[in-house]
């Protein structure tokens, strides 16, 4: 039998040890969560300017402001003067999203109607019929391109290793996302939607929403009618919303901000009744008073999904990711998303 000090020492030892283990196992990080079955890269981009920007600002950046007065009156303010599309072009290629949601993106059938004083410095300048128009440009040959049904500055892409858009045969489908126009809220449809083919199989609904601008009571119903149209009835005679897809993506430039303008914006109230924290759609980038901002101070520009869960970063404003262009000319940034969850049926 041990001596009295001799057990008192060994209980001391054996409790000590075990307070060790139990204090290693509690210093031990819990193991990394598993990854997504399924992952994809969602853009939206509003790439329009404006002529209201500073740009004589930076002299030596390229673009004055008589090229702005020229965007304006000739190129609708869309994406149209080379070395941004060169600069987009550069953006994508590198980065290589699997879905991307255009607004205000300049479209390259309409050079003949511009006067030919008007097309040096501008895509209109090189472009012949025939010719890809800026939107298959910039995302290059591996996308496929469908725009809304009379709005062919607002269009979706999808890279072609990803998916196919169903019914859309080539590069470009003009009007072919479904839509309806809204009464009194200008031409065209500001809401579109294209079902992606997987693939290896599945499909995923997307919906490129381009809200109407202003903060009139009469622009923000029409905002009101088009987010109705996303979530309750599209319009098109389906009486089903946009977004009825068992997967969807909703991404654009919403023109408002559900969130820090939801007390005095009836139609970013209307967006959030539907979007948000225990409800069926959730927003995947940031959003509230410290979100990056994607217009001036506020973050208008959003990507929401009832399936998928991820982060998003905005380049020229998240650390380490430089903006798409220096020269003062795109008014919006593009929001880059990172997806993931089960892979669609």
């Amino acid at each position: 039998m041990l001596p009295d000090v001799m057990r008192d020492a060994s209980t001391l030892l054996a409790l000590t040890l075990l307070v060790a283990l139990i204090s290693a196992c509690g210093d031990e990080a819990p193991p990394p969560p598993p990854p997504p079955e399924f992952e994809l890269v969602a853009v939206t981009f509003n790439t329009g300017t404006t002529d209201g920007l500073a740009h004589d600002a930076l002299p030596d950046d390229g673009y004055s402001s008589d090229d702005a007065l020229t965007s304006d009156l000739h190129y609708g303010n869309g994406l149209a003067w080379v070395p941004a599309v060169e600069a987009a072009t550069a953006f994508f290629a590198e980065l290589q999203p699997d879905i991307v949601a255009f607004q205000e993106i300049f479209y390259s059938g309409d050079c003949a109607m511009i006067p030919p004083e008007a097309h040096a410095g501008f895509v209109c300048e090189s472009w012949a019929d025939g010719d890809p128009t800026v939107a298959n440009v910039i995302t290059g040959m591996g996308y496929q391109v469908a725009c809304n049904q009379a709005k062919p500055d607002k269009c979706l892409a999808v890279r072609r290793a990803f998916g196919t858009f169903r019914g859309c045969d080539s590069d470009l489908c003009l009007d072919h996302l479904a839509g309806a126009r809204v009464p009194d809220c200008g031409g065209g449809s500001r809401i579109g939607r294209g079902i992606v083919d997987l693939v290896g199989g599945g499909e995923i609904t997307v919906v490129n929403v381009h809200g109407s601008s202003g903060l009139s009571l009469d622009d923000m119903s029409c905002r009101v009618r088009q987010f109705d149209q996303v979530f309750v009835d599209l319009g098109d005679g389906a009486a089903e919303p946009a977004a009825n897809g068992a997967v969807n993506i909703i991404l654009g430039d919403l023109n408002t901000d559900p969130v820090r303008l939801a007390d005095g914006d009836t139609s970013a109230a209307r967006f959030s009744e539907f979007v948000g924290e225990d409800k069926a759609f959730d927003f995947i980038n940031e959003t509230g008073r410290l979100a990056p901002p994607t217009y001036a101070i506020f973050n208008i520009d959003h990507v929401v999904s009832d399936a998928f869960t991820g982060s998003c970063e905005v380049p020229g404003v998240t650390e380490g990711m430089p903006p798409v262009l220096d020269a003062i000319y795109f008014d919006h940034k593009p929001i880059v998303c990172r997806l993931g969850g089960d892979r669609p049926d």
